[in-house]
């Protein structure tokens, strides 16, 4: 009879499910793909944000802010960012006065630059203008046409940068 039956199909096995296979990994090229943040080879210091004006964006007027700036597209104005760093990408063309703690310049700047703590003027680096710093750095290949001012603390406090010694960087004057 039916009980017969399931007997001699042999003993009960209790039902186990299978492992499910976890889906394969996303290589690194395909997270990149999908990622909505844009990557910059110069990025700002950990714990500080940045903004960007990218190489298609031209730009006319007088940007102040409360975080680093990296300009590789175009501007023309005045930047005034006195507790933050401002970097001339490779591609960045700037015409402008500029005040910043710190002054990065990879692209091309026409103006003057005047910097709380530190100015590098890197190998692809151009500029036509005046320099003022504490610090100013030029890579061996960059172009500077204009003056450098090394500013003191001291004189800082006392007399403001006009007492500090001129330096001028440029081509020889002509004969």
């Amino acid at each position: 009879m039916w009980w017969e039956k399931e007997k001699k199909a042999g003993p009960v096995t209790p039902h186990v499910p299978k492992p499910r296979v976890a889906a394969p990994e996303t290589s690194e090229s395909e997270k990149a793909m999908t990622e909505t943040t844009p990557k910059v080879s110069h990025l700002p210091a950990s714990g500080s944000s940045q903004t960007v004006l990218g190489k298609s964006t031209a730009v006319r007027g007088q940007i102040s802010g409360n975080e680093d700036l990296l300009i590789e597209g175009q501007f023309e104005g005045n930047i005034s960012l006195p507790d933050h760093c401002l970097t001339v990408g490779e591609d960045g063309q700037v015409k402008a006065e500029i005040q910043a703690r710190q002054a990065v310049v990879l692209g091309s700047v026409t103006g003057n630059i005047t910097a709380r703590e530190r100015i590098a003027l890197r190998r692809s680096g151009r500029v036509v203008g005046d320099l003022v710093a504490a610090a100013v750095a030029i890579e061996e290949g960059a172009y500077l046409k204009g003056g450098i001012e090394i500013v003191r603390e001291e004189q800082q406090e006392v007399a403001g940068p006009v007492a500090a010694g001129r330096a001028f960087v440029g081509p020889p004057a002509a004969g």
